[in-house]
């Protein structure tokens, strides 16, 4: 019996197993989809592919999903389940490990970075649950509802805007087999020659000058986050 357009994923995944337990499940078809993925791109997920990786019918997966939409749900919602969050820790130090470890899964599953905007704001449980942490951690600090969400949407906003340069970067790299940032600095030393000897970029000509850390895009990531969290703490009506 193909699945219930009618009725929302989530709520059917909560549906009772029919007798006997059918052997092929929703973790199943999200862990093999992922895999496929993770090695050949979002391109190469289709229902097909998806049931011969599974070893069952091309129909079986209806079961469970109504189409490709709610196989990258699936997807997502079984990624999240491996962002892990400090125990008993402040909202600081919390948030911290979510800006770290949403930036390991965006690296660990490059296709999440290809992904639709109605699928980025798909409502799964395990991102569901890392709001709730989100929002439950904020309590109780002095703010409103409002500000509540938006520390938490500034803080997801610094991590997705320092990944989609850093993963343009890897793709750069990927393209053209390069392994290091001297590689990509050789690339673009032509344009970059001409717009320093132009005279209107003193500030930018300084930086790549005095810069040692052009490389390290890992510390890069952790400092901006750092500065931006510190930003946050400085406007908390009360100290944590």
């Amino acid at each position: 019996m193909a699945a219930d357009k009618d009725v929302p994923l989530w709520q059917r995944m909560e549906r009772p197993a029919p007798a006997p337990r059918q052997t092929l499940t929703a973790e199943r078809i999200a862990a093999a989809a992922v895999a496929v993925a993770d090695a050949e791109g979002l391109d190469a997920i289709t229902m097909r592919r998806l049931a011969t990786e599974l070893g069952v019918a091309p129909m079986a997966a209806y079961r469970h999903v109504s189409g490709k939409d709610e196989l990258l749900e699936l997807m997502v919602n079984h990624i999240y389940a491996d962002l892990n969050l400090p125990q008993d820790a402040g909202w600081r130090d919390t948030m911290r490990a979510m800006a770290l470890g949403t930036r390991d899964l965006m690296l660990q599953h490059l296709w999440l970075a290809q992904l639709s905007p109605r699928t980025l704001l798909s409502l799964t449980p395990n991102r569901m649950a890392i709001a709730e942490r989100s929002l439950a951690l904020l309590e109780g600090l002095g703010l409103d509802a409002d500000t509540m969400m938006a520390v938490i949407r500034a803080v997801d906003a610094y991590v997705h805007g320092a990944m989609n340069h850093e993963l343009a970067l890897k793709s750069l790299m990927r393209d053209h087999g390069w392994t290091g940032g001297e590689e990509v600095r050789a690339d673009l030393a032509p344009q970059m020659s001409w717009h320093m000897a132009t005279g209107r970029y003193p500030a930018f000509q300084r930086y790549l000058a005095a810069a040692t850390r052009k490389d390290s895009l890992e510390w890069q990531f952790e400092t901006g986050l750092d500065y931006v969290l510190d930003g946050i703490a400085t406007q908390m009506p009360r100290a944590t």
